[in-house]
């Protein structure tokens, strides 16, 4: 962990969806936009129709929060074999925009304040932002863009059946079972791992938003060049919250990865993530303290 340039959200959620292995990993935030409006529909929509639906409420409410600012706790806890906690680590960040891009500033670190060396490296990270040629923000961008695409490969990825309706923290949602089209072939590393999961998504009847996606691995696949295979049965559990005008925003994140490592070692990872104070600011410069 440390201070520095923070991958967006849409990088943590892919990653939580494929459960790549926390330890290797470095949550739904993009570029500017407006909140996704309520729709008030009178013919009953199918699965398909639905998700179709939430996946433009979701890009929708990439952008429109970015105008936020939030806190983010970090935790990793490695379990032994009995599935108790051996090891376990937490840091608090608050999370800032900086030349349209997350910066990450870290704020406590296993219950201490950031020390000087992380001091150190925030500072330069951010000057690294504040410098930012028009090249470096270019591929930036471009690497965002990636990022929100896995959200159009979910459409192609998977079959949809609405199985029913809940209320969930007050609120109506539909219940979407999603399961792996069959012959389906992604574009790049991440879309061809899709078949490899199923799982569950609670969608506001309202707007659309996901209240809840819940997450399985149902074929176990290999991250980090091989090094590590992500065992059938890893689990991700994402739960979502709304602020201002009904923009939903990641509440909590739960990854339950088994990996063996090289083929021989055993790793069983708990990764929490939670994000609060989330707090709307203007367009303006931001400055961290060093």
């Amino acid at each position: 962990m440390g201070a520095g340039i923070n991958m967006d959200f849409l990088s943590k959620l892919r990653i939580g969806m494929f459960l790549v292995f926390a330890a290797m990993s470095p949550a739904l935030f993009a570029q500017n936009g407006l909140p996704a409006k309520p729709q008030n529909h009178v013919t009953a929509l199918n699965a398909r129709q639905i998700m179709e639906r939430s996946v433009a409420a979701t890009e929708r409410n990439c952008e429109a929060s970015d105008h936020y600012t939030y806190m983010e706790r970090d935790e990793d806890r490695r379990l032994d074999s009995r599935g108790q906690v051996k090891s376990e680590d937490a840091q608090v960040t608050k999370m800032a925009l900086v030349n349209g891009a997350r910066f990450e500033q870290v704020v406590e670190d296993n219950g201490h304040p950031p020390t000087a060396e992380e001091q150190r490296t925030n500072g330069e990270n951010l000057d690294k932002l504040e410098h930012e040629t028009p090249e470096q923000r270019t591929i930036r961008l471009g690497k965002v863009q990636d990022n929100r695409t896995f959200l159009g490969d979910m459409l192609d990825a998977f079959d949809f059946e609405l199985v029913g309706e809940e209320m969930v923290d007050g609120r109506a949602a539909y219940v979407i079972q999603a399961t792996p089209h069959a012959g389906y072939q992604g574009h790049d590393k991440y879309a061809k791992l899709l078949n490899r999961i199923e799982g569950k998504l609670w969608v506001d009847k309202e707007n659309f938003g996901w209240i809840k996606v819940d997450g399985e691995v149902i074929q176990s696949f290999s991250v980090g060049l091989f090094v590590a295979r992500v065992q059938r049965g890893s689990h991700v559990i994402v739960e979502e919250t709304r602020v201002g005008d009904a923009t939903w925003v990641p509440q909590r994140i739960e990854i339950r990865a088994s990996a063996r490592i090289l083929f021989v070692k055993n790793l069983d990872v708990d990764k929490i993530l939670t994000y609060f104070d989330y707090l709307i600011v203007p367009d303006e410069p931001y400055t961290a303290s060093r």
